[in-house]
């Protein structure tokens, strides 16, 4: 269904693109992944569709993600993914271009920003602004940061988490740390391979990470049956995990998240983490919803820790309050680029 005459905000994700439409709400939402032909270079499917086929190409078709850690990693794939979902929202109309919000990780380089920039403008918008991740996810979980009293969001998303403490409209102190959802898939493919010599696929790694994954010691107790193929004898196989098992596999990525949480916490001026102390650390992005997670960063900071509500579009529902508010946010808009 298309909507006219409105402008878009976009959650460009390494594992979902999300796009909001002011005054409609959410009206797309599909995974980041690109179905392409090696031989011809010609794309073949986009979104859900292209998903299904992660792992099940043959020989000539490759399914990959053109956002890696939250970044542009194939410029071309990504604009031709953005086209596709402006003009799903949107139309092909000449005479509609709309106002385009991207929120882009907090710690991205110039150049990174330029590539998202061009990418946007080439799909067809009219104007492009940028935000980063943290503010966008901050107003979508609801919070208010344009008051002087601190505010604190640990954004964990597909490729990047992003960690914010946020005053007066602006970001105060940040950081942004390439590990999110896809390290923790990735984690538990090592830790399956070497510990039971059978490989698993990021699809089954993910369902693993949803259904029985915990990063807090003894919070969940769960099994999960995965097939994969045996390295030994070469042959598929069924293999029994449990909850302890993964907490295990992902203590590397997720003692890299907990030492940048409080490395922001070191930082932040006194004044603000009196706010936080009383406001509490906000949790956001698909891979917060990870069993344990507020547990274990209440438990290593002492702050009372929640996840937001529906945390996977915190970012894009911030998008749209984005739009709402440019005067008051130009500040931390971070670029323009009108064409």
């Amino acid at each position: 269904m298309l909507f006219k005459k409105a402008d878009i905000g976009i959650d460009l994700g390494t594992a979902n693109i999300m796009v909001y439409l002011k005054g409609k709400g959410i009206v797309l939402r599909e995974p980041s992944v690109v179905a392409i032909d090696k031989n011809t270079n010609r794309i073949l499917a986009m979104g859900n569709e292209a998903k299904t086929m992660l792992g099940r190409t043959p020989g000539n078709i490759v399914a990959i993600r053109p956002m890696r850690e939250g970044v542009i990693a194939d410029y071309d794939i990504t604009q031709s993914l953005l086209e596709h979902v402006i003009r799903q929202v949107a139309g092909k109309s000449m005479f509609f271009k709309p106002k385009v919000v991207i929120c882009i990780p907090s710690g991205v380089t110039t150049v990174e920003k330029r590539a998202v920039l061009e990418a946007a403008i080439q799909s067809g918008a009219s104007k492009t602004y940028l935000v980063e991740e943290p503010i966008a996810a901050a107003m979508g979980a609801g919070l208010e940061i344009s008051e002087s009293r601190g505010a604190m969001v640990v954004d964990i998303g597909g490729g990047t988490t992003d960690i914010a403490v946020m005053s007066l409209g602006g970001v105060v102190v940040s950081d942004s740390l390439r590990v999110g959802g896809d390290k923790f898939d990735e984690a538990i493919i090592r830790f399956v391979k070497k510990k039971h010599n059978v490989l698993i696929g990021e699809p089954t790694a993910e369902e693993i990470k949803i259904k029985v994954a915990t990063v807090f010691k003894g919070n969940r107790q769960a099994t999960i049956d995965v097939r994969g193929r045996d390295l030994v004898s070469g042959l598929p196989t069924t293999i029994t995990l449990m909850s302890d098992e993964i907490y295990t596999a992902l203590a590397e990525p997720v003692s890299m998240l907990v030492g940048c949480v409080r490395s922001i916490l070191e930082k932040t001026p006194p004044e603000l983490s009196a706010d936080i102390i009383d406001r509490g650390i906000v949790l956001t992005g698909g891979s917060a919803m990870i069993d344990g997670m507020p547990e274990l960063i209440n438990s290593e900071t002492g702050i009372a820790t929640f996840v937001a509500d529906n945390p996977l579009e915190c970012v894009a529902i911030g998008t749209g309050k984005v739009l709402s508010s440019l005067d008051k946010l130009k500040d931390s808009v971070i670029m323009t680029h009108s064409k």
